[in-house]
């Protein structure tokens, strides 16, 4: 009967103990894993009613990365569109901050390569001598001698504590988070052009009421001249008629000067020198969209700046691992081989060949606190992005509350003033036909023209501000949704369709 050597009897169940115990060192990783910071936001925005809400709950996970459309088109303006895909191309700070996330993902690969051997290879030739004196002298006349080496090493730190799992997790997260940084450097750009244009344009329209109404008070100094011509006004009348068209006049030119910085804030923001763009004034046409607001959990899921917050809050929990690790021994396996001979012609040959191969387990038994101090350290810098975190999530959280209310009451304040301007109309309207009847003189006219003008501007502004905060209201959701609701035309009554009327 043919027995098994008892070497080979004990080395499978040595071997099998082995892997079996390095697979369950490999599967260790010290330091806590993450959870996400416990926050409650609440069942549904205190200031949506009226708003499109979404029935149920569910729990956050964060899509700041996901495509958010162009949700600038919402506000019906072709030009619009081509500026704000040429900020996507051309704009600088979006590519600062993609230059920042490549960096990133350099960091994590980096990382990465802590889990696989550090492979060097060397070669070299050195030349010795000795004099006659020396004892190491050969005694034979020749004291030089030439030594040729070729040398492979081989070295690999063990993870058994899971410090580069640990590590490479942070990276990862910080990688994230430079994502989400992009996301919303991209997002704020956008913000800030769309905001600008929608205020030049509204310039624009305030521009085209200001001119039109020069041109409606320079009738109507014309005609209280013909008046005063034939004896009906008198010279006060024709003074008061050219105030009010040097005024308004003075009005118009002041708007260059604004609409021009909102070129040059536009230019900037499209990475070109303000000398090289410019734009034209077109006809009013923007269109206030309607915003869905969803849950305040889906903020968690949408907001970059939020995302990237609890990403940097998950980094810095990784880092706990990486710190803790350091208590533990490292296991390093090394391995160096080569040839090394006097004798170039006889350097790879089997006699001039070297190796070694071993363990090495470091441990430091004594650091004066160091290590205590780098955990502490760490965990003090994850409960500094936890709440960093927290309090991301509760500003996003009123800024939405913050546009919600304002664009309500705009809403509100819109109609009021729809009333106040029909009422500034019909009142000038009445005053023109006494000045006509020759009950009245210009001053009364002029006082009432001046209010109707200024209805008429605040009413633009009330459109303008309603407008950018239509643009804020999206920026705090997180972006825009693909399938928005057909939005809505600007109320016509806000929109000048008329100017002050010449006195005929």
């Amino acid at each position: 009967m043919i027995r098994p050597k008892p070497f080979a009897a004990s080395f499978l169940p040595r071997s099998a103990v082995t892997l079996a115990l390095c697979a369950l060192l490999g599967a260790c990783a010290v330091g806590p894993d993450y959870q996400r910071p416990a926050l409650d936001v609440g069942a549904s925005y205190k200031e949506g009613q009226g708003q499109e809400q979404v029935d149920g709950w569910k729990r956050a996970e964060p899509r700041d990365v996901a495509d958010r459309g162009k949700w600038w088109q919402v506000y019906g303006d072709e030009t619009l569109n081509t500026l704000v895909e040429r900020l996507n191309t051309s704009n600088q700070t979006i590519a600062q901050a993609e230059a920042n996330y490549r960096q990133a993902l350099g960091l994590v690969r980096a990382a990465r390569a802590g889990f696989y051997p550090t492979v060097g290879a060397s070669a070299g030739m050195s030349r010795a001598g000795v004099g006659t004196g020396s004892s190491s002298s050969s005694g034979n006349g020749s004291n030089v001698s030439n030594q040729y080496s070729v040398t492979g090493s081989v070295s690999w730190e063990l993870d058994v504590w899971g410090r580069v799992r640990r590590s490479t997790e942070s990276s990862e997260a910080s990688a994230a988070a430079s994502l989400a940084d992009l996301a919303a450097t991209r997002l704020s750009a956008q913000a800030a052009l769309v905001q600008t244009y929608l205020q030049l344009r509204v310039l624009d329209e305030q521009k085209r009421l200001l001119d039109a109404t020069v041109a409606a008070y320079e009738k109507s100094l014309q005609l209280t001249q013909n008046r005063y011509d034939v004896g009906v006004a008198g010279q006060a009348d024709i003074a008061v008629a050219r105030t009010q068209v040097e005024s308004t006049r003075a009005q118009s030119i002041d708007l260059d000067w604004q609409r021009g910085q909102y070129e040059h804030a536009i230019a900037v923001l499209m990475g070109q020198a303000p000398s090289q763009f410019s734009l034209p004034p077109a006809v009013f046409a923007l269109q206030l969209p309607q915003i869905p607001v969803g849950l305040p959990s889906e903020l968690l899921e949408r907001r970059p700046d939020i995302a990237a917050a609890e990403r940097r809050a998950a980094a810095a929990n990784a880092q706990i691992g990486v710190a803790e690790a350091a208590w533990f021994p490292s296991l390093i396996l090394s391995a160096d081989g080569g040839f090394r001979n006097g004798q170039f012609a006889d350097l790879l040959t089997a006699p001039a060949r070297f190796w070694s191969l071993g363990p090495a387990l470091a441990l430091t038994l004594f650091d004066g606190g160091a290590r205590a101090a780098q955990v502490e350290q760490a965990r003090a810098a994850y409960d500094s992005q936890a709440a960093a975190y927290r309090q991301a999530a509760l500003v996003g959280l009123r800024e939405v509350e913050d546009y919600l209310i304002q664009l309500r009451v705009m809403e509100n304040e819109q109609t009021v003033q729809r009333r106040a301007l029909e009422s500034a109309r019909e009142s000038l309207r009445l005053i023109q036909n006494q000045y006509k009847a020759g009950l009245v003189d210009y001053l009364s006219v002029a006082v009432v023209d001046a209010t109707a003008l200024n209805s008429e501007r605040n009413a633009l502004s009330l459109l303008g501000t309603r407008l950018v905060a239509s643009v804020n209201l999206i920026v705090a959701l997180g972006g825009g949704w693909d399938g928005l609701p057909a939005v809505q035309q600007a109320d016509a009554a806000l929109a000048p369709a008329s100017t002050t009327a010449p006195v005929n």
